[in-house]
């Protein structure tokens, strides 16, 4: 539901903007504040499973969203669809690590299989989701790309309630406040930052440099005190945990890269129509869609490391030829490329993800939880923030454009390279 409600209101900004009759620079905070909400509350995640539950959060996340969406269909203002979304981001950024708390403590040495089966259905609300969306928008209007949250988030809740298993809450440690206000708002304003730096924006190195001395001076506060902190870093000094949380970072900044640069290649140098681009990156999604169902077998026979590696080097071999493509290179060929690419993404995070749950004890899955989904968030738009910044400096150094972005795929390349590498380290057993 999460992801499908984010890739509908993505294409509908244009639509809210003339709604609203308001500038896309405002309407962008309905994306924007989202995202820093998620950000605000993923650290909270560990703690609420400890104190709460994650069957109880996980309800009270559905029910959240459900309202917000409903209350962001109603919404008159923009301010009001602004306020909406930023609850909607703090219940959405919740829902991701209670699934996969709950599959970690049931599905044992399953794990890297459970997870290939629960990411089918997110894959596919994220494939259709566009498409979904510009039918609803031109046939009902864009306030039911919210109302259509409710029928799936109560069908969701009933589900919940009825099959979830109980809570096991293991201790009921307090809040750490002091960990709370660095951490959050430090990952909050790296987010921003990153966004701004591509943008180009004048307030980017001030939001940065914020974000480094409050998610400094949480490391020292976790470092000083481990067993009371938000989150306990004690677990990276664990070679695989730090290597899976690593693969899991660059997986992501993979994944998200490539969603930015390939549609503008299709855009600004082959000059396809926008409908016709989203058409040409369909063997993408396919490739994530078909690799993802048989990738927990294979890590269970094969092992992870081999697993997650093989899915690197799958990416690096579908990228390399965008490096080298022109206007006139066969769109056959470059939907093997897209295809390879995607069916690699798909493999990295899965192997990668269990390996890191393997190699905590039952009683740190918490902690585990939260910092997996911390590195696994942020590699996105680090990834991607960073690939805008180099492709505007080749842009303005290049002999061409064409050249600008050839140098650009190489860069996406290097983060493959550098999944291949963290994959390395991961167990093969």
């Amino acid at each position: 539901m999460s992801g499908l409600d984010s890739t509908m209101v993505n294409v509908s900004l244009d639509t809210l903007s003339s709604a609203f009759a308001v500038p896309l620079g405002t309407i962008q905070w309905v994306t924007s504040g989202y995202l820093l909400a998620l950000a605000l509350s993923l650290p909270l995640s560990g703690w609420l499973v400890d104190r709460v539950g994650a069957r109880r959060i996980f309800l009270g996340c559905f029910a959240g969203f459900i309202l917000c969406s409903v209350l962001g269909g109603f919404a008159t203002s923009i301010h009001v669809l602004i306020l909406c979304r930023l609850l909607q981001g703090i219940a959405g950024g919740l829902l991701a690590p209670m699934m996969q708390m709950m599959m970690a403590r049931h599905a044992g040495r399953h794990m890297a299989r459970v997870i290939g089966v629960a990411a089918m259905p997110v894959m596919v609300g994220q494939m259709f989701g566009p498409s979904l969306g510009g039918v609803i928008l031109g046939e009902l209007g864009w306030r039911w790309i919210f109302f259509v949250n409710v029928p799936v988030g109560l069908m969701a809740i009933c589900f919940a309630w009825f099959f979830l298993p109980r809570d096991e809450i293991t201790n009921g440690r307090r809040l750490d406040l002091i960990g709370f206000a660095m951490i959050s708002p430090g990952l909050a304003l790296l987010l921003q930052g990153m966004v701004s730096l591509a943008h180009g924006e004048a307030t980017a190195p001030l939001s940065l440099l914020a974000s480094a001395g409050l998610l400094a001076g949480f490391t020292w506060h976790a470092l000083r005190y481990p067993v009371s902190a938000l989150i306990d870093l004690r677990l990276f000094r664990a070679g695989i945990f730090r290597a899976a949380a690593a693969t899991q970072f660059l997986s992501n900044a993979i994944n998200f890269g490539g969603q930015l640069l390939l549609p503008l290649w299709f855009l600004k140098i082959r000059e396809a129509p926008p409908s016709a681009t989203g058409l040409m990156l369909f063997p993408l999604g396919l490739g994530i869609f078909c690799g993802l169902p048989i990738m927990g077998r294979l890590s269970e026979r094969f092992g992870a490391r081999a697993i997650s590696g093989g899915g690197a080097l799958l990416s690096l071999a579908g990228t390399l030829p965008f490096a080298f493509a022109s206007t006139d290179t066969p769109y056959s060929l470059l939907g093997i490329a897209l295809f390879v690419r995607g069916f690699g993404g798909g493999s990295i995070t899965i192997p990668s993800a269990a390996a890191a749950y393997a190699s905590v004890p039952r009683e740190s899955l918490g902690h585990a939880t939260t910092s997996i989904n911390i590195c696994q968030r942020f590699g996105g738009p680090v990834g991607s923030a960073g690939l805008a910044i180099f492709l505007q400096f080749a842009l303005l150094h290049a002999a061409t454009s064409e050249q600008a972005y050839h140098w650009a795929f190489f860069a996406l390349a290097g983060l493959a390279a550098a999944g291949l590498l963290t994959a390395s380290r991961l167990p093969g057993r």
